[in-house]
């Protein structure tokens, strides 16, 4: 696979007149269900965001999650905060056999293909590289000894299967399952079987209970462990990751909302009855992405891929503004106009961080930080930036250093190069 290249992103000091600007990133979690400060005050700040499944392109809502991270990330970098950032990719599962073996492909060479594929996309939109990102196969040994943790406390069991005895985690032995969703039982079964998950498999002692080694089945891949012959299931392959790499207790786990249940909540479950502590402090989804007002599936074939806006030559700036231009928590559907709007936008704000003179970049700065650290809000950071660019063009302001102030900190802030 190719290297995922890193991005520079500047440090813009603080101004002393920013009294009353947020010293943290606050934002409403889903386990916690109001507004809380995210990250540590100081130090390290751990973030786990879950990969993609490498089975086709990049499409808009893979990238508003990746996108709407990497600002969370840059608000951490700005508050001083170093950010240890994890990502796996789902470099076996059934998606990615499947359409193998429908295109005749191998599995291998498809996820390396589309891996690289969606490492330019993000390098493209300017998203920092996790500084660790981890290919289930590369962790079949980290996998095996997190099942085998389970094993010791009693919470996994094989179905009473002859040919396919696989391996399940027992929710029942989590405390508190649940309290990062705050779904009710009908509701995480009908989550559980849309995202994933098999309720109606028999011999299970609970219908919500996941897989976490699945047995060889004739013509898949599988590893030689003392579970017997298998493969990871996924939950467990994002709960071994980050504990290997962040520890428990870290900051944020975060992806699209759909990974609300089942998947944080059972990797929040096998994290917490393997170690005894806690996993994720806050858990953040970001909302789905639609088109034109219809849900944006691979199933429905009604993608807008990264990649093919990039080969029309569409500028990945004006994309990625595209994205900003919504909070990170509601639905919303991507549309022309709304990229024909980013574009505009860029090309004002380009405009303006080139004139020989703006008015004072000091409360720009601030303004931006306010609405960044007050729950993300990106569309107030951008209406910010906006009225700037709009006075800037009609001639006003004397500071000849302002363009190029505002130029460094949309971009360390938002991630725009100008």
């Amino acid at each position: 696979m190719r290297a995922w290249s890193p991005v520079e992103v500047p440090v813009i000091p603080a101004s002393p007149s920013e009294l009353g600007v947020p010293d943290r990133l606050v934002m409403v979690t889903t386990n916690h269900r109001r507004a809380v400060p995210v990250g540590p005050r100081s130090g390290d700040a751990g973030l786990y965001v879950c990969g993609i499944t490498p089975y086709d392109a990049t499409h808009m809502g893979h990238a508003f999650t990746y996108v709407a991270f990497d600002v969370l990330g840059r608000i951490w970098r700005d508050l001083g905060l170093t950010v240890r950032y994890a990502q796996n990719v789902t470099d076996v599962d059934d998606p990615l056999l499947e359409r193998a073996a429908a295109t005749g492909v191998d599995w291998r060479e498809l996820a390396a293909d589309q891996t690289d594929l969606f490492r330019a996309d993000m390098e493209s939109l300017r998203v920092v590289p996790p500084q660790w990102y981890v290919p289930a196969t590369s962790i079949i040994d980290e996998v095996v000894a997190l099942v085998e943790q389970l094993r010791e406390r009693g919470a996994i069991y094989q179905v009473a299967d002859e040919q396919y005895p696989d391996w399940y985690f027992e929710v029942s032995k989590a405390p508190g399952f649940g309290s990062e969703s705050h779904l009710a039982r009908a509701d995480m079964l009908a989550e559980f079987a849309e995202h994933g998950g098999d309720p109606e498999r028999a011999g299970k002692r609970d219908p919500l209970d996941c897989l976490v080694w699945r047995m060889e089945r004739p013509g898949e891949p599988a590893w030689d462990s003392p579970l017997g012959r298998g493969r990871p299931g996924w939950h467990i392959e994002c709960t071994a990751i980050a504990l290997n790499r962040l520890g428990t207790d870290f900051a944020v786990q975060g992806g699209g909302r759909d990974l609300a249940f089942p998947h944080h909540e059972m990797c929040a479950a096998e994290a917490e009855v393997a170690t005894g502590q806690s996993f994720a402090d806050a858990y953040v989804h970001v909302g789905m992405v639609g088109l034109d007002g219809e849900k944006m599936s691979k199933s429905l074939g009604n993608l807008v891929l990264v990649s093919k806006l990039r080969a029309q030559g569409v500028d990945p700036m004006a994309i990625r503004l595209a994205l900003l231009a919504h909070g990170y928590a509601p639905d919303w559907s991507w549309t022309d106009a709304g990229l024909n709007d980013a574009q505009r936008r860029l090309d004002a704000w380009r405009a303006a961080t080139k004139s020989a003179s703006g008015t004072d970049a000091v409360p720009v700065i601030a303004d931006l930080r306010r609405a960044l650290r007050n729950g993300m809000d990106t569309p107030t950071a951008l209406a910010v930036v906006d009225e700037w660019s709009s006075a800037v063009l009609a001639g006003d302001g004397e500071d000849s250093d302002a363009p190029q102030r505002v130029a460094q900190a949309v971009d360390a802030l938002l991630g725009v190069s100008l």
